[in-house]
């Protein structure tokens, strides 16, 4: 059997409500943790008036402060933005406060439009396509103590570094490395269980990971009832929809608003190019089709995002997961 984990993205409702959507992640980081689930990760973006988690290693802190036990980390850190030798100093700082529970899951994607991205850059210049060097000098920094400069703390374990993507690339990086992997399919449902072939196929056997793991990320939305699981994630994609659409303002729609949005030939389209892999529906129904995605994918773990707009429908949702699993 799979293991079960979460990705929580700290969407906000509204442009002034990111206080309220980082207290959010952090209780239902403490909610998952009570359920059982095996680790709970949080995701950088930049520039989204709807998304609070633009810096997922301050929020780890005050996760592993909130928490005991569940492992905490980043979907991902976008390593392209950073200098590899700060990434392992806070990694080893974050290892040294909250010792056997700290992952480091990298990517390649911006989390942001190019205009921030170059924001982000200290000399202009994001460094998109150095992203396998800047991983391999990451991954020596934490764990080879004979590089120079050290690493300081010194990381109080050897912190797992996760390879995040959701392309054939990001597989043959992974496989290369030899670091776990997480595939994205939330992020790109187009995604095919070769990746995951390729990935074990080609893996090349490294100190902390002898042997391939697969993770897949998936969204999720689990109710009582199919109706209101339809409800739920029809509200997420026609918010996501005017978002890239450029119709949001940086504010979300309730379900009762988006039910009575206009649903246009492009909007359906939109949604039903976004169906593939996910799970919507009653426990049963969700338990069905996750495993039925485990299984085509071969997966030792799924990472589920359930990204309602009410707190409550949330929780709700995590708690008929865990339970039907």
């Amino acid at each position: 059997m799979f293991k079960l984990s979460v990705l929580d993205q700290s969407m906000a409702r509204g442009r002034d409500q990111g206080q309220q959507a980082l207290q959010e992640t952090i209780a239902m980081a403490k909610w998952c943790e009570d359920l059982g689930y095996e680790r709970f990760w949080v995701s950088e973006h930049h520039a989204f008036p709807s998304v609070a988690g633009s810096a997922p290693e301050l929020l780890l802190a005050a996760l592993g402060a909130a928490t005991q036990r569940i492992r905490l980390g980043s979907g991902g850190i976008m390593l392209p933005h950073y200098s590899p030798y700060k990434i392992a100093e806070v990694f080893s700082v974050l290892s040294n406060l909250y010792p056997g529970r700290i992952d480091l899951g990298v990517g390649r994607a911006p989390g942001a439009d190019m205009s921030t991205a170059r924001a982000l850059a200290t000399d202009g210049r994001p460094k998109f396509e150095a992203f396998p060097q800047l991983v391999e000098t990451l991954s020596e920094y934490l764990w080879q103590e004979q590089t120079q400069p050290v690493v300081s703390p010194k990381p109080a374990e050897d912190i797992p570094l996760w390879m995040l993507g959701s392309s054939p690339d990001s597989a043959q990086l992974a496989a290369k490395l030899g670091l776990p992997y997480n595939l994205a399919a939330f992020i790109n449902p187009q995604v095919h269980p070769n990746f995951m072939e390729f990935y074990r196929e080609h893996f090349q056997p490294s100190a902390l990971c002898p042997q391939p793991y697969t993770m897949l990320t998936m969204s999720v939305f689990c109710a009582d009832t199919d109706a209101r699981a339809q409800e739920l994630a029809k509200t997420f994609d026609i918010n996501f929809y005017r978002f890239v659409t450029g119709q949001t303002q940086g504010s979300f729609l309730s379900p009762e608003e988006a039910a009575l949005y206009p649903m246009s030939p492009q909007l359906a389209e939109f949604i039903a190019e976004r169906s593939q892999l996910r799970a919507v529906g009653t426990p049963e129904q969700v338990k069905i089709k996750i495993s039925q995605i485990a299984q085509s994918f071969m997966l030792d773990e799924i990472m589920v995002v359930t990204n309602m707009y009410y707190f409550e429908d949330r929780k709700r949702s995590f708690e008929l997961l865990k339970q039907i699993f």
